[in-house]
């Protein structure tokens, strides 16, 4: 691409995304994997968010925050990859640089707003298990959208000033970023100056949002745990510990991949190669997506049988 897209010294027209630098041989069957993991997120949250929302029995908060988890994820999946694929297959690499900020703030504050929503989900089993008897009072349908809402509002305030601190940078011409989609510290990397702001305020935002998160989110699952083993029966602990299942497995699969990927991008540059970090980024908005929905309805009867009798019943329409 030729420097004739530079607007200024200062902001480029235009970025050029490369893809994962290194495997460029094996762009074509990269993407075909990424593609078939596409197509079973798109699917198995879609079929989630129908089963909630056509079936009245699950108008309540445990499946309500799914169905918002489900949300997120379809569109955590939906701001990249299929950029992505166009750049593996096609070589559709270039992007405005207007685009490219747009879609670093769709992927960080969906990614912030689907850490709110796990520990929404957390606060939902504590209240569950340690205060049955309140559990509609205290989580009813207005706190619900109100605990959205909270969750969208800060996502969006400390993601926004990421637009800002990119803007104010010279990138002198500098517009090949080695990447599938745009991310905060990928942009920041390009410029030709100082960006120990950039970095700090990142590592901020990490520890505010998903760092806080998951602590209280421990802190949440201390208090679960010590109820449940107070319980007077092994089969009441059971089926408490059962319903804390799917969601633990869930935390897990967000929160592996995302704290390896933030650590290694900012303290481990001259230790991953890039192309193992790119590569993790990728699953980093790919696994989440396809695995929640496979937790949930391998380990919730309801859904999986309540989905099976709606297909039916479409299927004999």
């Amino acid at each position: 691409m030729s420097t004739s897209n530079i607007s200024d010294d200062r902001l480029p027209s235009t970025l050029f995304l490369t893809g994962i630098p290194g495997m460029e041989w094996a762009h074509t069957w990269i993407a075909i994997p990424f593609c078939a993991m596409y197509l079973v997120a798109l699917a198995g949250n879609a079929a989630l968010i129908f089963v909630i929302v056509m079936d009245n029995v699950f108008h309540v908060p445990m499946y309500l925050f799914l169905c918002l988890l489900s949300l997120t994820d379809l569109a955590l999946s939906s701001t990249t990859v299929p950029k992505m694929l166009a750049i593996l297959w096609f070589h559709a690499g270039e992007i405005s640089f207007g685009g490219c900020l747009a879609q670093m703030f769709c992927v960080h504050s969906i990614y912030a707003l689907e850490s709110s929503i796990l520990l929404a989900m957390a606060f939902d089993r504590y209240v569950a298990i340690c205060n049955p008897l309140r559990y509609t009072i205290i989580l009813n349908h207005t706190v619900i959208g109100k605990i959205g809402l909270a969750g969208i509002f800060r996502s969006v305030l400390i993601v926004s000033p990421f637009i800002f601190l990119l803007r104010r940078l010279p990138y002198c011409q500098h517009h090949v970023m080695a990447h599938t989609y745009c991310e905060h510290m990928g942009i920041a990397r390009l410029a030709c100056a100082n960006i120990n702001v950039n970095v700090v305020y990142g590592l901020t935002v990490a520890l505010l949002a998903m760092g806080l998160d998951s602590i209280l989110i421990t802190i949440s699952y201390g208090f679960i745990l010590h109820a449940v083993f107070r319980l007077p029966s092994h089969d009441a602990q059971h089926k408490a510990l059962s319903t804390c299942g799917s969601h633990l497995g869930v935390i897990l699969v967000f929160y592996i991949p995302a704290f390896f990927s933030f650590l290694t991008h900012r303290f481990g540059q001259h230790r991953v190669p890039k192309h193992v970090h790119i590569f993790l980024a990728n699953l980093y908005v790919l696994v989440p997506p396809v695995l929640n929905p496979l937790i949930y309805g391998a380990r919730t009867k309801d859904i999986r049988s309540r989905l099976l009798r709606l297909l039916r019943l479409k299927i004999s329409i």
